[in-house]
């Protein structure tokens, strides 16, 4: 048995149930099952090591709790109950030095915030050991902790803020949102062509014919038929013709009107198709598709 076992051993009780074990000697078998116990530096190990050592800055856990400099004058003043708007500096500058003390032996580039706050608290500490001095108007002056005293209840407020957001529900980490897929085909719908729609295009025609139109009386004699054949002519060479395009206003109103009443022939035939896009869309006539 090694010295610090036996130093160990002489603070236990003496009735301690340990002490017969640990006087006894090791039953730990080398192998166990013909396989090592572990591997070091890739050698295996059959045996326990009955000499281990560790030094002591060999095991050390540092954590940084604190958010910065303000959050650990917080922690420290409500730590121990302090009034925050009569700090007592002087206890509360050795504590916050202790501390700065540790994470600048570890961390120097952590430390230089923390370090420019540790300076501000030993000048308000150096400011309040001074006398008071009175203002010109009599008025005593400004304490000098409170600067530090605001920004600690912001930083306090922001903080509690932070942490009231942090329990609402977040997406990702408290519930995922549903999804799901649903497969449906998509089918071209023409919209229909109403009847309001058709009478405000044939009056739009029809005022442009009045624009155009001579008072030069004359006899001539039209035929629907002569018409339906012109318009058949024209959708065989395109395929959807606006339907304004299909009237000439500068014919005057009788040729509009023939015209206009050979389209609906073609249509009560079924011969051609009139079709809009969508609504308030501009109307296109097309020859209609026969069945094969």
């Amino acid at each position: 048995m090694t010295a610090p076992q036996d130093a160990l051993l002489a603070h236990l009780p003496a009735d301690a149930p340990e002490l017969a074990l640990a006087n006894q000697p090791d039953s730990t078998p080398d192998v166990v099952d013909g396989m090592a116990y572990a591997k070091l530096y890739g050698e295996p190990l059959f045996k326990l090591p009955t000499d281990l050592y560790i030094p002591p800055d060999a095991l050390e856990i540092f954590l940084e709790a604190f958010e910065g400099p303000l959050d650990l004058l917080l922690y420290l003043i409500r730590k121990q109950n302090f009034n925050i708007l009569d700090i007592p500096m002087a206890q509360v500058t050795r504590q916050y030095l202790e501390y700065v003390d540790q994470i600048r032996e570890r961390n120097l580039e952590l430390a230089a915030e923390y370090l420019l706050m540790a300076a501000m608290l030993i000048e308000i500490k150096s400011r309040m050991l001074l006398p008071v001095k009175k203002s010109d108007t009599g008025e005593e002056a400004e304490d000098p902790r409170a600067e530090l005293v605001r920004r600690l209840l912001e930083y306090e407020q922001m903080k509690l803020a932070a942490q009231q957001l942090d329990t609402l529900p977040q997406v990702g980490r408290d519930f995922v949102r549903a999804q799901i897929f649903i497969e449906q085909s998509v089918v071209t719908r023409w919209p229909e062509v109403s009847m309001s729609e058709l009478q405000a295009v044939w009056n739009d025609i029809l005022k442009r014919a009045k624009l155009t139109a001579h008072h030069t009386i004359s006899r001539e004699e039209l035929s629907v038929r002569e018409h339906m054949t012109g318009i058949l002519r024209r959708l065989q060479s395109a395929k959807f013709v606006e339907f304004a395009d299909l009237f000439d206003p500068s014919r005057g109103v009788p040729v509009v009107v023939v015209n206009f009443i050979a389209l609906l022939e073609l249509a009560k035939e079924t011969l051609i198709e009139i079709t809009q896009a969508e609504a308030f869309a501009p109307i296109y006539v097309r020859l209609a598709y026969s069945p094969t």
